[in-house]
């Protein structure tokens, strides 16, 4: 296989074609991406289930009220730290900007500060060459990611927010009902 632009920084967008019930009008953020496959989290599936609840230990990072995200269907026991860091260049995996994904085992003194995180049950994954197969179907739409993406406050509008933002091509898409059969 030869050279892949990465996705890294960037957000796929489910498209009109995706039923994987996994992604079905998901918003995922891409953390790693190569020729070998990508790696990412599903930033708009939020559970009712605390942190603190969840996994104790990673309450301190993100607060006591924030609520835990599925971020994908690889590894859900596994908890996937996205953060807002000021020295993103102490983590080995930066998706854009300041924003990083924290390695489990991380001392947080080596870290540096943190100004917010999400925890995330689980992420998205892809092998090599299955990204790219399922963006020339269809089933994803690209966008650069933001900070306010990865960290927002209403979650379930994410993939409205972010196909309103692409413009009125993709109004159609937006207010589609989620199963068409019904219409």
């Amino acid at each position: 296989m030869g050279v892949v632009e990465s996705l890294r920084g960037h957000l796929l967008i489910a498209g009109a074609t995706l039923w994987d019930p996994n992604f079905r009008r998901t918003v995922v953020l891409i953390g790693h991406h190569d020729e070998e496959g990508a790696v990412g989290v599903v930033l708009n599936r939020a559970t009712e289930v605390l942190v603190a609840e969840a996994v104790p230990p990673l309450a301190e990072l993100v607060g006591p009220k924030e609520r835990l995200f599925i971020g994908g269907p690889v590894q859900p026991q596994a908890a996937v730290v996205v953060a807002d860091l000021v020295e993103p260049e102490r983590v080995d995996v930066v998706a854009f900007d300041t924003i990083g994904f924290l390695p489990e085992e991380a001392d947080r003194e080596l870290l540096g500060e943190i100004r917010r995180a999400r925890v995330f049950a689980g992420y998205a994954g892809w092998g090599a060459g299955q990204l790219e197969a399922e963006i020339e179907e269809g089933a994803w739409i690209q966008e650069p990611a933001r900070a306010e993406d990865v960290f927002t406050s209403d979650p379930e509008r994410l993939w409205d927010q972010v196909l309103r933002r692409k413009g009125p091509a993709f109004a159609l898409l937006r207010l589609m009902p989620m199963d068409p059969s019904l219409n």
